[in-house]
């Protein structure tokens, strides 16, 4: 999708509904402001409900102060307007009060925002404001100031979080994926003490380049490679409604009958892909003009190793990266579902998925259809589309099913016997 034709008021309507509709700001909750080439601010109004915008409530307010609209300019312009003068480079502004942000800034605290990768390489260093009542100049300079510093991300005490970008759509990645980083950091507390990368192990992470594949331009494309396309883009958008994915992070792969495997491409919001921007890769190649996942090379070598493999996912649902960040084992013997889709689970430590992709990939198996690679991802094969996916859904409920346990007691795993029948019962033998 082409963002930058759309208006900018199209643009605040489309992700103030993403954001009130994914469950991270309230109705009354959370504001938008768009920066355009005039020097015009677009910003969302005050006191309308944030689920039922339309491009006509959106306000103007001109660089003379003029105000065009039928509404009040949100109650919260006056930091937007300090974030545009004191940093030209940004063009969009967004405030919002996040369940799990929320949580941190009510504590006056940040999350550990290296507990994986794409946190610090989305967000950037984050910092936290002072207070100061909503709407006052105090306000708007407690913010400002840490934009002066050069950061883009702030979390402000007892509020929420600003974060600004060269666009609405940037900002928005960076906000949902600070959001999952600390929703990672709750459930990962539940479990024991968090496991947060080091600055080497960062450093590593940034050597996951773009699969250097070379280019080809495919003379056609198949009946089964068109239903691949749109059924993987069904998947993509399905596992972002579910949660297992964000804009920011998940990967699929399948595979057609020739071997070739199509794939997620690089950097791309998953809400808004299409059939046309998966990535085809055959005989070692990638097609022309698109750039695949970094973890391409590793979806490669499973399928090398593992002609029964047709489907490999990989993501970072947030309770079962929870296991990923601490020591804590996942075990998957908790009701008979959980154990029959996946069995046992191998881990891996962080790095090996894209610095030893051959060796990570023998580790699986029908016994072990699943890898947690500590502090970087979860790995899910399958036998096809949908089994991969609902062995990824599987996972993820297994793993909030476990945190959400911790209140309860101990958890008491069917016995060995048991799993002796079910393995009988259902031929997993």
């Amino acid at each position: 999708m082409r963002f930058e034709l759309l208006h900018p008021a199209d643009q605040l309507v489309m992700m103030m509904n993403r954001i009130y509709y994914r469950g991270m700001t309230t109705t009354s909750g959370g504001n938008l402001s768009i920066r355009d080439e005039n020097g015009d601010i677009w910003i969302t109004p005050s006191g309308i409900d944030k689920g039922m915008l339309r491009r006509d409530d959106i306000m103007q307010v001109k660089p003379d102060g003029t105000i065009i609209g039928r509404h009040k300019p949100s109650s919260e312009y006056p930091f937007h307007q300090s974030v545009f003068r004191r940093r030209p480079d940004l063009k969009a502004v967004l405030h919002a009060h996040s369940p799990a942000l929320v949580a941190f800034s009510i504590v006056r605290m940040l999350p550990e925002i290296n507990l994986i990768p794409t946190i610090q390489l989305v967000c950037g260093e984050i910092t936290i404001a002072p207070y100061a009542l909503p709407g006052s100049q105090l306000l708007g300079e407690n913010i400002a100031a840490e934009f002066d510093r050069g950061h883009s991300v702030v979390v402000l005490e007892n509020h929420g979080v600003v974060i600004g970008a060269s666009d609405i759509f940037k900002a928005f990645m960076a906000f949902e994926t600070l959001e999952s980083g600390a929703l990672l950091h709750l459930n990962a507390l539940k479990l024991g003490a968090l496991r947060p990368l080091t600055p080497v192990q960062i450093e590593n992470s940034r050597k996951k380049n773009i699969a250097n594949f070379p280019e080809f331009l495919p003379e056609s494309h198949s009946s089964e490679e068109n239903a691949l396309r749109r059924d993987l883009v069904k998947f993509i958008h399905r596992s972002y409604e579910q949660e297992l994915f964000t804009s920011t992070q998940g990967t699929y792969s399948a595979r057609l009958e020739d071997g070739s495997f199509i794939i997620t491409p690089y950097g791309l919001d998953r809400m808004y892909l299409d059939i046309e921007d998966l990535v085809l890769i055959r005989g070692g190649k990638r097609e022309q003009g698109k750039n695949p996942s970094r973890s391409a090379l590793l979806h490669s070598e499973i399928y090398r190793q593992h002609p029964e493999i047709k489907s490999v996912l990989v993501a970072h649902p947030p309770h079962m990266m929870a296991f990923a960040v601490t020591r804590t084992v996942f075990d998957p013997r908790t009701i008979p579902e959980s154990y029959i889709l996946l069995r046992e689970t191998s881990r891996v430590p962080f790095g090996a998925s894209f610095l030893e992709p051959q060796k990570t990939a023998t580790l699986l198996s029908a016994r072990t259809p699943a890898i947690i690679c500590e502090n970087d991802c979860v790995i899910v094969t399958g036998a096809s589309l949908l089994n991969a996916f609902d062995r990824l859904e599987v996972g993820e409920f297994t793993a909030k099913s476990i945190l959400a346990s911790r209140e309860l007691g101990d958890i008491v795993h069917i016995s060995p016997q048991e799993i002796q029948d079910i393995d009988v019962a259902f031929k997993l033998n």
